[in-house]
């Protein structure tokens, strides 16, 4: 059930687009911060928190009443001015927004594949990319896990996608908040995982179920079927 403040906001935003920069700070105040998922997910990672839930229906509100170059030029803003907490919420918005068909495809193929450049996508596809970008740089799992959702899924190119999923191994931020695993991971990420699995027990430090279950894929890739000459 939506919030009553965030049904308000949303309604607000649909009038007057320009209000989102003093609604979306106020969002953690007025309707919580509590993971979803306290038991399951207590640090929001997957399911997120209840703020997480409020800034992602006004992003989609924001991009429902703005051209897509008006609601790109926001967006960065919010994410540029915002604290950790507004910046994952902008990219669950975008998350969000992509899972429910509300940016336009940038015609990237089934792998993830994408030029180096920008040029010719969705303005709003095109700012995502460099906040994903950013987000995948910093230290703060939820930020990282937020920018590994069905955006990135959809939208980041496979050498970057590969090391935003490698990253999330090294800051125990479980698989399950990695966006189109199953379609995306190749043979390459399979390959990084399997080399981490290694460094790591050469250490004697913890290998998690992630680490191996994504380097298994590397082990089948390399596995010859005994009848084959």
């Amino acid at each position: 059930m939506t919030h009553p403040w965030t049904a308000e906001a949303v309604r607000l935003i649909a009038d007057e687009p320009d209000r989102i920069a003093e609604l979306f700070p106020a969002a953690g105040r007025e309707v919580g911060r509590a993971p979803l998922s306290p038991e399951a997910d207590p640090l929001g990672l997957t399911i997120g928190t209840s703020d997480d839930v409020a800034r992602e229906s006004l992003v989609a509100a924001l991009l429902r009443a703005l051209p897509s170059a008006d609601a790109a030029t926001e967006l960065a803003d919010l994410y540029r001015y915002g604290d950790d907490a507004e910046q994952r919420g902008v990219l669950r918005g975008l998350n969000g927004a992509q899972s429910g068909g509300a940016i336009a495809t940038d015609g990237s193929d089934a792998a993830g594949s994408q030029p180096e450049t920008s040029a010719g996508l969705d303005p709003v596809v095109a700012t995502g990319l460099g906040l994903v970008a950013e987000a995948l740089r910093s230290n703060d799992p939820r930020l990282v896990a937020a920018a590994l959702g069905p955006f990135a899924a959809a939208h980041l190119d496979q050498h970057s996608w590969r090391h935003g999923v490698l990253k999330a191994l090294f800051m125990g931020i479980p698989l399950d908040a990695v966006a189109g695993l199953d379609r995306r991971a190749d043979a390459e990420v399979a390959r990084m995982a399997a080399g981490l699995v290694a460094e790591r027990r050469a250490a004697s430090r913890d290998v998690t179920d992630d680490m191996t279950r994504l380097a298994a894929g590397h082990e089948t890739s390399n596995t010859t079927d005994p009848t084959e000459d």
